[in-house]
């Protein structure tokens, strides 16, 4: 979580994800947290803990964060702009608030803040906005922060995006990617958010279109995924019901871009490569998608550009 003595004193980066279990045994306590510290029902938690088991009993997103942690901390320095980084999870250890008493601790005075997401919402982003600010109120307000709370737009993480989805419509065969699809998906939200004036549906759009425009794609779609059980209606189409629409219109390549995550976990790992492939297979469909940035040396890069605003 950051070495004490390593950058200017006083100064430090914070980068926050939303957290995994890492143990089978561990779901049932992470998926309570994730509902307020309401007890989901057995059936609930068995369901969840199938899909771990199903990519193996966990996800690489703890050690890929401190991965990035690391790699951060280390492209920070060797541009001259030392700074201690940490790393505090939403929904599991270590906590946002955990990671800010050990800032605290550690005599941080000076705060970046950066969530793992590039695009604003109130339900996601804000939350960690939340988190941070209940914690640093409780130690009596003792850092200066600056909050990123989008970065979707930066010509840097557009141009990797772009060489990312480049580099997905390489695995189809050269004769077959004029037909290829191209969908971008992100995690969808409960409808009442549009009752808000949210950003986060008009933020992916643009994302997409500069995304699009910098791999030079003729064209592109966008779908939703990942919807939660809630009862309430979830912003769509979500990919699998869309996977549908484009058999019907005669698509049979498509390269899914999962533009809303930047690390491997859950919603990639099985909602995308379990459940959306074994849709398209039995559609008769192919289906890629492109890797996650995770802890590339171009976008731990990218990140450092954030950090320094």
């Amino acid at each position: 979580m950051g070495r004490e003595g390593t950058g200017a004193t006083g100064d430090a980066v914070l980068l926050m994800a939303y957290g995994t279990p890492g143990r089978l045994e561990d779901v049932e306590a992470y998926f309570t947290h994730i509902r307020g510290g309401r007890t989901p029902s057995p059936e609930s938690v068995q369901n969840l803990r199938a899909r771990y088991e199903r990519i193996g009993g966990a996800t690489p997103l703890l050690q890929l964060t401190e991965d990035v942690r690391a790699g951060l901390e280390a492209a920070l320095a060797r541009a001259g702009e030392p700074r201690r980084v940490y790393m505090g999870m939403k929904h599991w250890h270590p906590y946002v608030a955990e990671t800010v008493q050990t800032m605290h601790a550690a005599g941080v005075r000076r705060l970046t803040a950066v969530v793992l997401a590039p695009h604003y919402a109130r339900m996601s982003v804000g939350g960690y906005r939340k988190a941070l600010d209940e914690k640093l109120a409780e130690l009596g307000n003792p850092m200066e922060v600056r909050f990123v709370d989008h970065w979707y737009e930066r010509p840097d993480f557009v141009a990797f995006m772009a060489g990312l989805v480049r580099e997905g419509l390489a695995r189809f065969p050269e004769a077959a990617r004029g037909s290829v699809t191209v969908v971008f998906t992100a995690h969808s939200l409960p409808e009442r958010i549009r009752t808000w004036n949210d950003p986060y549906e008009a933020q992916l759009q643009e994302s997409a279109e500069l995304v699009a425009r910098a791999a030079g794609l003729p064209g592109f779609r966008r779908a939703w995924q990942s919807a939660g059980g809630t009862g309430e209606p979830w912003i769509g189409p979500d990919i699998l019901d869309f996977l549908d629409t484009l058999k019907a219109e005669g698509v049979t390549r498509v390269l899914q871009v999962p533009i809303g995550f930047v690390s491997d976990h859950l919603e990639v790992l099985y909602d995308i490569d379990i459940e959306a492939r074994e849709k398209a297979k039995e559609l008769g469909m192919t289906l890629e998608r492109t890797r996650l940035p995770n802890a590339d040396p171009g976008f731990i890069e990218v990140l450092r550009g954030v950090a320094r605003g």
